[in-house]
């Protein structure tokens, strides 16, 4: 993991309604970065375009 520092963060719409179950995430050019709101200063991935898009059709399927 690497710590991202360009993009515009946001929550993302997938977090839990729950303070303590949110996600935020920012596009990247080289992909999609995803981070823990709680801890925004802390290690964040950064995933390809392809896995992000595998990711999200996982979470959908759940």
């Amino acid at each position: 993991m690497m710590a991202v520092s360009t993009g515009v963060w946001f929550k993302s719409s997938y977090s839990g309604g729950a303070n303590n179950e949110c996600v935020e995430v920012a596009y990247l050019g080289d992909g999609v970065g995803v981070r823990d709101t709680k801890d925004r200063v802390g290690d964040s991935l950064t995933l390809p375009p392809a896995a992000w898009a595998a990711l999200l059709v996982a979470v959908k399927e759940n």
